[in-house]
């Protein structure tokens, strides 16, 4: 598989090198020179397998025989250990939960696949983990590589503003993850990454990777639960299918647009934010003007310069496709409440980010469409949100009630790469 830096496209490296590598130069994104498509028959075959065998074949289209067939199908399968069931909502609106993984949360796929791939191809070598998180990448990606040899885990997360639940999934591990609380916001942790990413000597001191969506294993980890949703449809409702994407970071709907791009039949996508409205108001006039990001109910969405977008607007180049056909909008936290109840009333319960892609599903589906919103997160890892806005007290998973009363091991930092850089090097090897 070979890939290109969307910033600088004579810079083109291998899976291998992009898993390791995370970043290009100029902090560019890298991107698949090739990108497969399957027949209407070869996707209707891939439908019937069962989630891991599927999995590896798609994945096997990207990475080609880099990897063979048979090593995509161990780690696949020693990554995707969970179900993703789709659940109805209402006659014309399913949720694809994604919340049954070991942190309870859809990073889960992205980040356990990840941690496998780089163990396949590191090969032994020593590797920093460098990642920024607005709630769950941090668990995921902390959990997926908790105690493997040769790898050190550093997770930069906003101070204040993520759920306490959140924090105490991926700040009570220890041992080889490291977790700094940055006064800031996502965004600004996102920028001391990229920074790292930026300084050469650290990068190769240290072997810098990244865990985000912004790494190529993440991404392609998600087209997988995409095919998986539609391969528990009936075949009437595949042809007329919207999906709604609760939207951040923008990976998730990096990853679905690949899926549409690889031959799934999803007729149109809705990508959901928060009041941090960056992708709408520029879908709506062409002017991209991030404002400063405000906190909200759904957290992890909260963030103004989402990293993907630049993968999307790539993706919509080379495909040809026009982005006036992307369904988006978004959602204030006193809408985001109301959603929640009417959810409640239809007899689901769900947390914020959910909400938010209801939300727009439901105001936007058309006659004869079948809707499909992502189930992100566990509510209960919202539990203070959601027992107060739904007057109920949710029961703690015990992933979850295992991990509430253990102490916080995060240090604070300010949003200073000077300082983030001498805790970095200090790192216990």
């Amino acid at each position: 598989m070979k890939l290109y830096n969307i910033k600088d496209h004579n810079e083109q490296v291998s899976f291998a090198q992009a898993i390791k590598q995370g970043l290009g130069r100029q902090q560019g994104l890298f991107f698949p020179m090739d990108l497969p498509e399957f027949s209407a028959s070869e996707i209707d075959a891939l439908l019937d397998l069962d989630l891991v065998t599927r999995s590896a074949r798609i994945l096997s289209a990207y990475i080609g025989d880099e990897l063979p067939l048979e090593t995509l199908y161990r780690r696949v399968k020693a990554a995707f250990e969970f179900p993703a069931p789709v659940v109805a909502v209402a006659e014309d609106i399913s949720v694809l939960e994604l919340f049954h993984g070991p942190t309870l949360a859809f990073k889960d796929f992205g980040g356990r696949l990840m941690a496998q791939l780089l163990t396949e191809v590191a090969k032994g070598q020593p590797v920093t983990i460098l990642t920024a998180t607005s709630g769950d990448t941090g668990a995921a990606v902390a959990h997926a590589f908790y105690g493997l040899d040769n790898v050190r885990v550093v997770i930069l997360y906003p101070r204040g503003k993520i759920s306490p639940l959140q924090e105490k999934l991926f700040c009570t591990l220890g041992g080889n993850i490291h977790t700094v609380a940055i006064d800031g916001d996502f965004d600004g942790c996102q920028a001391l990454v990229k920074q790292a990413f930026d300084d050469e000597e650290l990068k190769h001191q240290l072997g810098l990777n990244s865990a985000n969506s912004i790494n190529i294993s993440r991404l392609l980890a998600q087209i997988c639960y995409y095919f998986e949703a539609v391969a528990q449809l009936p075949q009437e409702r595949r042809n007329q299918l919207v999906v709604s994407v609760p939207s951040g970071n923008f990976g998730d709907l990096t990853a679905g647009l690949l899926a549409k791009s690889l031959g799934l039949p999803i007729k149109r996508f809705i990508a959901a934010t928060n009041a941090n409205d960056t992708v709408p108001r520029f879908l709506a006039n062409g002017e991209w003007l991030p404002n400063p990001t405000v906190a909200t109910l759904s957290n992890a969405m909260d963030v103004s310069q989402p990293n993907n977008w630049p993968r999307v607007e790539e993706l919509f180049r080379r495909k040809g496709w026009s982005l006036e056909n992307l369904g988006y909008g978004s959602v204030d936290d006193s809408l985001t409440r109301e959603s929640m109840k009417e959810l409640a009333a239809l007899g689901y319960i769900c947390e914020p980010h959910a909400a938010i892609a209801y939300r727009l599903l439901r105001d936007g589906l058309q006659p004869g469409e079948f809707g499909l919103f992502l189930g992100t997160a566990h509510p209960a890892k919202f539990k203070e949100t959601v027992d107060e806005i739904l007057e109920q007290s949710l029961p703690l998973p015990k992933a979850l009630a295992l991990r509430a009363g253990l102490p916080l091991l995060s240090r604070n930092l300010p949003a200073d790469f000077s300082q983030l850089r001498t805790l970095l090097m200090d790192l216990p090897a």
